[in-house]
């Protein structure tokens, strides 16, 4: 009998936390706090002033130190948002796993059209989670709107990869460096096609090593091979994603 009630306990328990995971999943809906500016505040604010946000890590950078700084992807149902270098001690850099709700405040700034905030610092809120749904953008790369999906998780499909001339003027998938000048270790930067244009596409190293998938799967990519991706959309001069995932296309 007392083995019976144990389980019925264990069981109850379970349903319990099953309960208080189901509640902490959110939409990215929640109202923001006094003081917390939408997305569309954010978004309508001139460059070079405070800003005040709150939205979800979707991705991090790599932890630098001495500094104790890292870059931070985050979204909301709204929008997205590129924290560069953001002050983050080695212990709250350990809690910012995806869907982790985070209050920014700093400066709003660009860099080649990447619009991001700086010199910035975060306090982790307790709460409901939230991870993004990759929103697929491969019929909007050519619409100058896209940029208004800055920042968001977003999906590529049945793109091309090209052939990128490297320092001897051979083609090849992919290179170490934008000029490839790099080394394992260093960013993979590739060319990718749909409908007749082509776009210049970034592993970033520190987002995604040598010893992630994506970073494997792109050293092993051939010209002419169909792909579909998924990654953050970053933007240097023009779209410049972020990728986080590489596999052969559907």
């Amino acid at each position: 009998m007392k083995r019976i009630l144990a389980l019925v306990m264990v069981f109850v328990l379970a349903l319990s936390l099953a309960a208080c995971n189901t509640e902490k999943t959110g939409d990215g809906k929640d109202p923001k706090s006094e003081g917390v500016m939408t997305y569309a505040e954010y978004a309508a604010a001139e460059l070079e002033t405070p800003v005040v946000i709150e939205a979800f890590v979707q991705a991090k950078q790599a932890w630098y130190e001495p500094a104790a700084t890292t870059s931070i992807y985050a979204q909301d149902a709204d929008g997205a948002y590129f924290m560069y270098r953001i002050a983050c001690s080695a212990e709250d850099y350990a809690k910012l796993v995806p869907g982790t709700k985070i209050k920014v405040t700093g400066h709003k700034a660009a860099w080649s059209g990447e619009v991001e905030i700086v010199d910035a610092t975060f306090e982790i809120i307790e709460g409901s989670t939230f991870v993004a749904e990759p929103l697929d953008v491969t019929a909007m790369l050519a619409d100058e709107k896209v940029i208004e999906h800055q920042n968001k998780l977003v999906a590529f499909k049945g793109m091309t990869v090209e052939a990128t001339k490297d320092a001897d003027g051979n083609d090849v998938a992919f290179l170490y460096n934008y000029d490839g000048s790099g080394e394992e270790g260093s960013d993979l930067y590739f060319t990718v096609s749909v409908n007749g244009a082509s776009y210049s596409f970034t592993v970033e190293s520190d987002l995604c090593g040598v010893d992630s998938d994506v970073y494997k799967a792109v050293k092993n990519l051939k010209i002419g091979d169909k792909i579909d991706m998924e990654g953050f959309l970053y933007w240097y001069n023009g779209v410049n994603p972020h990728i986080t995932s590489v596999t052969p296309a559907k």
